[in-house]
C-alpha cells in the first residue's frame, strides 16, 4: 500500500537550511520516523511530505527540496517551499503541499493518506485526498486543536475560521489515533480508533533490556527548550533542591538555550549536551536512574501527551511529570506526578523521590509490551485494515 504521511517533520538537511529553533521538535521527529518505519517494515511504501516550517517571519523564500540525508533509504522526505511573511505562510505552505501531494499522486498513486496534526497543509491535503481523490485519511492527532490559545478571543474571526476547518476534518477523515482518549472523544464514534501514546523504537527496546538496571544518580531532560517545557523551573528546583552526588543532564536545543547556560553558570552537576545522535540519547536515558517531563500544566487533561513520556519509561528510568492524562495503571506505576511544574513544587518532587528511593519503582517491561515496535506495528496494521475494510463498504 503506497501512503502519503503528511507532517510537520524536520530532518537534518532543513535544520541546516532553514531557520528553525522556536519550533523545532526533535521529539515529533523520532515519532514520526518510528512510525514510518513500522509501516514501511509492513510492506507499505511511505512517502513523507513536509512543510519543513519557518515561523520566524522574513521577506525570504524557501525552495522546497529532497532530503539528501534519509533516516531510511526506503522512505523519501520532501519539504515544500516555505515564505515565511505573515498572514501568508500558512496558505503558501498548505497551497504548495497539496500542490506535490497532487503532482506524486500523479505518478503514482497513493491508497492512504496519513497526516500529523491539522496544520494548514495537513487540512488541504486531507480534504483533497477525501473529496476529489476519494482516498481514505488517517489523523495523526497529537496536540488539542480545538484547545483555545492563551489570549485568543474565542469569537475571534480567526478562531472560527479554525475551529470550522477542524470540525470539518473531524467529520470525514477514515480513522485516528491519537494519544489520549480525551483527543479520540472529539471525532465521530464509528470511526476506527487508535490510542498510542507513543513508540518505542528497536533501539530503545534493545538498550533497555541490556542496561540490566545498571544506572547512574542522574536525572535527565531531553526536549526542546522552549518556556512550555519547564526547562527554566527545572534548573530553578536544581538548584534548590540541592542534592549531593546527583547530577542533571539536559539534551536538545531552543529558543531559550542560552538563557539556560546563563542560569547554570556556577553551579555544579548540571550538564548539557545539546543536540546529539539518537544512539547517544538512547545511551542517556538507559543510563539515568530519574527522567522528567516538567511541561506547563494543561487546562485539560489529555489535550495533550509527552512522547519522551513513554521513552523515558520504556528505558528503565523513573519519571517525573507534570499531570497529562490517565495512563494503564501498571505504566504509571512508574511514574511520580507533581502538580506543577513552578520551580519549589519540581524541587520538592525530586527531594522526595530520591531520599524514598521511588526511583527504584520502574515500568520498563509493561511499556515494552505495550508500545514496542512489535505491539505498535500490530496496532497500526489493524487500525489500516479496520479503516480499509470500512473505505470498501462504503
Amino acid at each position: 500500500m503506497r501512503i502519503a504521511y503528511v507532517t510537520p517533520y524536520q530532518g537534518p538537511t532543513v535544520v541546516n537550511r532553514r531557520p528553525i529553533v522556536r519550533n523545532r521538535s526533535v521529539s515529533n521527529k523520532i515519532k514520526i520516523e518510528l512510525i514510518a518505519r513500522l509501516l514501511q517494515e509492513s510492506s507499505h511504501e511511505v512517502e513523507i511530505i513536509s512543510h519543513g516550517e519557518v515561523i520566524e517571519r522574513q521577506l525570504k523564500f524557501y525552495p522546497g527540496f529532497w532530503e539528501p540525508e534519509l533516516f531510511h533509504s526506503g522512505i523519501p522526505v520532501y519539504y515544500v517551499s516555505s515564505l515565511p511573511i505573515k498572514r501568508i505562510n500558512g496558505f503558501w505552505s498548505g497551497t504548495r503541499a497539496l500542490q506535490f501531494l497532487k503532482r506524486r499522486h500523479r505518478v503514482r498513486p497513493y491508497d492512504l493518506v496519513i497526516i500529523f496534526n491539522l496544520k494548514a497543509p495537513q487540512i488541504r491535503c486531507a480534504n483533497y485526498a477525501i473529496r476529489k481523490l476519494g482516498l481514505p485519511v488517517i489523523l495523526e492527532y497529537e496536540d488539542d486543536a480545538l484547545a483555545k490559545a492563551p489570549g485568543e478571543r474565542t469569537n475571534g474571526f480567526v478562531s472560527g475560521y479554525h475551529r470550522s476547518a477542524y470540525m470539518g476534518i473531524f467529520k470525514t477523515v477514515s480513522g485516528c489515533m491519537a494519544v489520549s482518549p480525551h483527543l479520540l472523544s472529539q471525532l465521530p464514534r464509528d470511526i476506527p480508533k487508535l490510542l498510542l501514546r507513543g513508540v518505542v523504537g528497536q533501539d530503545m527496546s534493545a538498550a533497555s533490556r541490556q542496561a540490566n538496571g545498571n544506572k547512574k544518580n542522574w536525572l535527565l531532560f531531553s526536549g526542546t527548550h522552549i518556556e512550555a517545557n519547564g526547562v527554566e523551573q527545572l534548573i530553578a528546583a536544581w538548584k534548590k533542591a540541592g542534592l549531593a552526588d546527583w547530577e542533571l543532564h539536559i539534551t536538545g536545543f531552543g529558543a531559550l538555550t542560552d538563557t539556560l547556560r546563563r542560569m547554570s553558570e556556577g553551579q555544579n552537576g548540571i550538564i548539557f549536551h545539546g543536540l546529539i545522535s539518537r544512539q547517544e540519547l538512547v545511551s542517556l536515558m538507559c543510563a539515568a536512574k530519574i527522567c522528567i517531563n516538567p511541561h506547563v500544566v494543561s487546562l485539560t487533561p489529555g489535550s495533550f501527551f509527552a512522547f519522551k513520556i513513554i521513552e523515558y519509561l520504556a528505558a528503565g528510568a523513573h519519571v517525573i511529570s507534570t499531570p497529562m492524562g490517565m495512563l494503564e495503571p501498571e505504566i504509571e506505576s512508574g511514574i511520580t506526578y507533581v502538580p506543577d511544574n513552578k520551580a519549589e513544587t519540581i524541587a520538592a518532587g525530586l527531594k522526595q523521590v530520591i531520599q524514598s528511593r521511588c526511583y527504584e519503582r520502574t515500568a520498563a517491561q509493561p511499556t515494552l509490551q505495550t508500545y514496542g515496535p512489535e505491539a505498535v506495528s500490530r496496532l497500526l496494521e489493524t487500525l489500516i485494515q479496520q479503516v480499509m475494510n470500512k473505505q470498501n463498504l462504503g
